[in-house]
């Protein structure tokens, strides 16, 4: 079984749930710390349901994989730990490493021992990413790795790095590229974050001076990174169009952070999980109930009515377009989990679906500020005080999430291939449109000219 196969378990959705209920009853401990309550839920499969059953995963489809996610929340307990070692690493790892990679590098990441970063794009090769000139050279079984890459996300916490590198300037620029696990706590690593406009540091740029990374951490074939980078960049972009994102609001608890960084293994796991909702009788019937169907748009819906504007004909028009945009989000994900289990699949979905997402940020971001008019003039970055009393003002802390998504949103249309690159991927790729006139790619890539 493989990562891109991505099939369920012979037993049904509610055969897995049932035994993860049974499981969290005889294993959640509160007073586990972090990194023991993740080496159990990492180990047991449940950290990374996705992944095959022998890398470490139960091999569940998407949609099971959030219902997993979702009963451990309901439980009460510290769920899976977030971030690349689980969504692009280890899947990569799975479809492209050797059994030895897969056993020695897999379970650190699903347990959260360790947390990765993606060190792809660079200050030259962002959109055309095949155009980067980090290289590395090898000596014996290591190897030397000099070059900068840039829009590093969460690198200052990470203790890997999914590293691409230009081992053969000779070869046509996707051909002579690289898959490492790269050390970031060695010399020769310089990390230095980027402020953005949104007050955070999410970004980071990397400076590589005589790094080393063993072969034994090459993932894949020497120059045949590109299809390792193109296993990752699925699996980002998956994530990325999956994600609700019509204003839904609610909250949750803080998050525990994955890596030795961070310092939150050890750490009581129950200090990170709100205590769980009590179940009426009403509420857990023996006959399965209808549910409730919630708007995609429902935050945005709860704030304009808090707002007054709720009957204002504009700002209905566009909370319809909001709903009917995560609508199509949600439909797109259900039909893709149809679709592959029946061993088929859609040419260019995950492409499509970070299009969709990039619709949906943005028409949330103008959506929410027009709802709250003068009020999303206001925003605090990193001042607890300020937060505190905003807080206080209309529409409170929903108000302060549609200020943060207002100055992130312009992220996502840019990151993990800008929209121009999706649509490109989804007409050469999916529809089978001629490329551009002038294509480079068979061109050695120490020929290509500047820019090129």
């Amino acid at each position: 079984m493989t990562m891109a196969e991505e099939t369920t378990n012979a037993r049904s959705g509610n055969e897995v749930i049932d035994e993860l209920r049974t499981w969290l009853d005889e294993n959640w401990d509160a007073g586990l710390t972090v990194g023991e309550w993740w080496e159990r839920l990492g180990m047991a499969g449940w950290s990374a349901p996705m992944l095959p059953t022998d890398s470490y995963g139960r091999g569940l489809n998407r949609a099971d994989a959030l219902a997993v996610s979702g009963t451990i929340a309901r439980f009460g307990a510290l769920g899976a730990p977030q971030g690349m070692s689980i969504g692009l690493a280890s899947p990569t790892i799975t479809t492209h490493g050797t059994r030895d990679q897969i056993d020695r590098l897999i379970p650190p990441a699903v347990t959260g021992k360790v947390a990765y970063c993606q060190l792809f794009s660079e200050p030259g090769a962002g959109s055309d990413l095949a155009g980067l000139t980090c290289k590395a050279l090898k000596d014996g079984d290591v190897w030397h790795v000099d070059g900068q890459k840039v829009w590093t996300s969460g690198g200052q916490y990470a203790d890997m790095g999914m590293l691409l590198a230009r081992t053969n300037p000779e070869a046509p620029k996707h051909q002579g590229i690289t898959w490492f696990a790269i050390d970031m706590h060695q010399p020769g690593v310089d990390i230095r974050p980027l402020k953005e406009m949104t007050g955070h540091a999410m970004f980071n740029e990397v400076f590589l001076t005589g790094a080393e990374v063993h072969d034994d951490n090459r993932i894949g074939d020497i120059n045949n990174g590109w299809a390792a980078a193109n296993t990752t960049l699925l699996h980002e972009r998956s994530g990325m169009g999956a994600r609700g994102g019509a204003g839904g609001g609610g909250g949750m608890a803080r998050m525990a952070r994955a890596g030795g960084v961070a310092g939150d293994l050890a750490k009581r796991a129950g200090d990170f999980v709100a205590p769980p909702k009590p179940v009426t009788a009403t509420e857990a019937p023996k006959e399965k109930k209808a549910k409730k169907s919630v708007s995609p748009a429902q935050g945005l819906i709860n704030l304009a009515r808090e707002f007054g504007k709720l009957g204002d004909p504009v700002i209905r028009q566009r909370i319809v377009q909001a709903h009917i945009l995560g609508s199509i989000a949600q439909y797109t994900t259900e039909r893709h989990k149809a679709v592959r289990s029946q061993g088929g699949d859609i040419p260019g979905v995950a492409n499509f679906a970070k299009l969709l997402m990039a619709d949906i940020v943005r028409l949330n971001r103008d959506l929410g500020m027009q709802i709250l008019g003068a009020r999303g003039t206001l925003h605090s970055y990193d001042d607890p005080d300020a937060q505190a009393l905003l807080a206080k003002l209309p529409g409170g802390r929903a108000a302060i999430a549609v200020t943060s998504q207002a100055l992130g949103a312009q992220a996502l249309p840019i990151y993990g291939g800008t929209d121009q690159i999706q649509k490109n991927i989804v007409g050469e790729r999916a529809l089978g449109l001629p490329k551009e006139p002038g294509d480079l790619a068979k061109v050695p890539f120490n020929e290509l000219p500047k820019n090129g």
